[in-house]
């Protein structure tokens, strides 16, 4: 009894300190690589350390069963069976770890290139270092991959018959982002009414979150046949347009003067780097009672509109009450005639 206890404190020792080493690693030695690099900034440092999240504490354990395993005195055919078991264990969370980086590498090119990363796109790059893992993995511990990938194959024409939908919303989804026809971030509206930022784009549909906060869920493919706006398309600048309409006794040059300094004030306020872009004014209708004008009016994306007209209004209405410029009531006049009234009036008595 004491001989079989003496062969068993090396592999247990072995075991435990594969678990103290991992808690120092994890703890301490990761901890202070992380700082220094988040305090060098250096690129990409924070997808390698979330995706190293919890593996050096399990690649040290894996470690110390590892050597426990060699030191014990278990049949060579038990031997053999840990080891596989401990190898399919460490190559799975090495896959892992690639498929973490793949996923945060993929997604630091989309947001350097596009702006805002989707789903869709990282979730297929871990799909396919999982896959191609897990296929090496196999083929390391002594399975035949041949048949599986045969299997596959063939199961994979009937799933897809199965999954029609499924597969027309996955593929209208990379279509959406290859195409560029929507990028997470856009203001879309769509011909249905809705409209809103799309947040993000997945495998089976598309998010959009409007104004009111409120989440607009539309599938993929219905998305990639619908008739919509991009207001983020070609750019995201647009130009605000306001309908005015002043008095006839107004002097037209000094309107057009005054009223292009507001808009100048506005533009500098809410879109200073547009400002380059003057903003201009078109009188084109003599109005039953106001000589009306369009207001042109570059402002930095489509939700932007809102506060510049709000913002407009307000500084225009003060600035012509300063200078005496008027924004005048609708009138009617009603001409009544005196004679006729007297005619009716002789006929009554």
């Amino acid at each position: 009894m004491k001989l079989i206890m003496m062969q068993w404190i090396l592999p247990i020792a072995f075991i435990l300190a594969g678990f103290l080493a991992g808690i120092i690693g994890e703890k301490v030695i990761v901890k202070k690589i992380e700082r220094f690099v988040h305090k060098k900034r250096i690129a990409g440092g924070g997808i390698i350390f979330r995706a190293l999240h919890r593996m050096t504490f399990i690649w040290f354990v894996i470690g110390g069963f590892f050597w426990a395993v060699l030191s014990s005195p278990l049949r060579p055919d038990v031997v053999n069976v840990l080891h596989k078991i401990l190898t399919i264990a460490f190559l799975y969370s090495v896959t892992l770890v690639l498929a973490r980086l793949a996923a945060g590498f993929v997604n630091l090119l989309v947001r350097r290139t596009e702006g805002v990363p989707t789903s869709l796109v990282s979730n297929l790059a871990k799909a396919v270092v999982l896959v191609l893992g897990t296929l090496i993995l196999l083929q390391t511990v002594g399975v035949q991959i041949t048949p599986i990938v045969t299997t596959l194959g063939i199961g994979g024409l009937a799933v897809g018959l199965a999954l029609q939908d499924t597969l027309a919303n996955l593929f209208s989804g990379f279509y959406l982002i290859i195409s560029k026809q929507v990028r997470t971030g856009d203001y879309v509206k769509l011909d249905a009414g809705h409209e809103g930022y799309v947040t993000d784009i997945t495998w089976r549909n598309t998010t959009i979150k409007e104004i009111s906060n409120n989440v607009v869920i539309v599938p993929n493919s219905k998305l990639a046949s619908a008739i919509f706006t991009n207001y983020h398309l070609p750019a995201k600048e647009i130009t605000l347009t306001m309908n005015v309409g002043v008095s006839y006794d107004s002097d037209l040059d000094e309107v057009e003067r005054v009223t292009v300094e507001v808009a100048k004030e506005v533009m500098q306020e809410i879109a200073p780097k547009l400002i380059t872009n003057e903003p201009y004014i078109r009188f084109h209708t003599f109005g039953n009672f106001s000589i009306d004008f369009t207001l042109y009016m570059r402002v930095s994306e489509f939700f932007d509109q809102r506060i510049g007209k709000h913002v407009f209004i307000k500084k225009l209405h003060k600035r012509y009450q300063e200078v005496g410029i008027i924004i005048p009531f609708p009138i009617k006049e009603v001409y009544v005639q005196s004679d006729i009234n007297e005619n009716s009036a002789l006929n009554s008595d």
